[in-house]
């Protein structure tokens, strides 16, 4: 099995946090950009939890659909190489195109086909930008990936300062169910 079908086939196991733990260094022979994640503390009051385990939390909370998995995989691989230090707090301005940029580069190296490369790019870019009611009417598809991935990104979030992104997936919610 070559790397790419490694990666589809693991994306769609059950328990899937589980399962990329107990995967790990296949995985990171697979995608080496991945372990710069692992024990990179995000240092900000949002998160309560290191890059990697953001992620896996994410995952843990994502449909079985490949492409949603795929972006919230890669959502903040960026982040290790574009935060900046305020005092004792990290941000992360940019990282969205970052993690894009490193995603593109990953999925194409793995020969992923171009239609799934730019869809993931797209998730992965939009992760961190509210949705609009015109975005949605314009692409309700590309929008309601758009949104589960926010919805797996901000239930990862520090629930002590999460209400900002849970009233935001509230609102949204309920535009998808209207």
């Amino acid at each position: 099995m070559d790397n790419k079908e490694f990666l589809v086939e693991l994306l769609a196991r059950e328990n899937l946090a589980d399962e990329i733990k107990r995967e790990s260094e296949r995985l990171f022979l697979a995608v080496p950009e991945l372990e710069a994640m692992v024990g990179f503390e995000h240092c900000h009051p949002h998160h309560h939890l290191d890059v990697w385990e953001h992620t896996l939390l994410a995952l843990s909370l994502s449909k079985n659909q490949l492409t949603t998995r795929m972006a919230l995989l890669l959502h903040d691989i960026g982040k290790p190489s574009s935060y900046q230090e305020e005092g004792s707090v990290r941000h992360y301005k940019g990282h969205a195109e970052r993690s894009a940029e490193l995603a593109q580069a990953i999925l194409n190296r793995l020969r992923f086909e171009e239609d799934f490369v730019n869809e993931v790019i797209a998730l992965i870019r939009h992760h961190d930008i509210p949705l609009s009611e015109e975005e949605i009417d314009k692409s309700p598809r590309l929008s309601r990936e758009i949104f589960d991935v926010q919805r797996c990104d901000a239930l990862a979030h520090n629930p002590e300062y999460n209400q900002k992104r849970l009233a935001y997936i509230e609102k949204i919610e309920k535009i998808f169910i209207a």
